[in-house]
């Protein structure tokens, strides 16, 4: 076994270790919640080597690199391909290029983006899991981006946004995300989420995605409902570019 593949197995041990003990802690079975590894600045090699070991779904967060990681590890592995998870933000000109490998997105947060998405997953011919980011971080209305630029519907635009991207071709309503403050304690942000997941699930029956949950939060997120944690750091180890969305 090489040393990084070492490395990975047991930060991956640790880290389904850690899954386990909260989803028990909460009454909740561990296999409901779906570990995202997100690679952002990783190489496909790693990726190759956490599917090998199991891990499934995958996150990045930027365009550029994700499009082509994807296509690298569909090269190199040998079995089945992982699931793509885009976690970051999308301008509008880049909704098309996501749709061509993304099967889940993460950050939907305005109209304009659903219909750039859902037109470019129709022309792939594609259907791709949308969810309704939420910007717990500002108090403001309506459905636009966060101020602070982490993105994010306000948190009384989120059913509105919720039922507009429910009538997408190309899309399908899965249910909210959110990112917890950089500061202070996450309990109260992740518990909100879990508030408006209800509402979202009301519009769609399979919409009962929760996404929340990092590297350092995780235990909190699974305590008020996470169905997926976004385990970048903690899995392959320190980025020398940081993101919001990986922790």
């Amino acid at each position: 076994m090489t040393d990084r593949r070492a490395e990975l197995t047991a930060n991956l041990a640790a880290v389904r270790a850690r899954i386990a003990a909260a989803a028990e802690a909460a009454g909740r079975v561990p296999a409901d919640v779906t570990l995202v590894a997100v690679s952002k600045t990783f190489p496909a090699a790693d990726v190759v080597h956490l599917l090998d070991l199991g891990v499934t779904d995958f996150g990045e967060n930027r365009d550029k690199e994700a499009g082509a990681k994807a296509a690298e590890v569909g090269e190199l592995a040998a079995g089945q391909p992982p699931r793509w998870h885009f976690v970051g933000q999308i301008q509008r000109k880049k909704a098309k290029s996501v749709a061509w490998y993304a099967d889940v997105v993460h950050s939907v947060d305005r109209p304009e983006l659903a219909d750039a998405l859902g037109r470019a997953a129709v022309r792939a011919g594609r259907r791709i899991d949308a969810l309704v980011q939420v910007d717990l971080d500002n108090p403001g209305t309506g459905s636009g981006g966060s101020d602070q630029g982490r993105g994010g519907a306000r948190p009384n635009g989120v059913v509105e946004l919720a039922e507009y991207l429910a009538d997408l071709p190309g899309l399908r309503l899965a249910g909210v995300m959110a990112i917890a403050p950089l500061e202070g304690d996450p309990e109260p942000t992740f518990a909100r989420l879990a508030v408006l997941a209800e509402g979202v699930r009301g519009i769609a029956a399979g919409a009962v995605a929760i996404s929340a949950g990092m590297s350092g939060d995780l235990e909190a997120a699974i305590r008020h409902g996470a169905t997926h944690v976004r385990v970048g750091t903690a899995l392959f180890g320190g980025r020398p570019i940081k993101s919001d969305h990986v922790r």
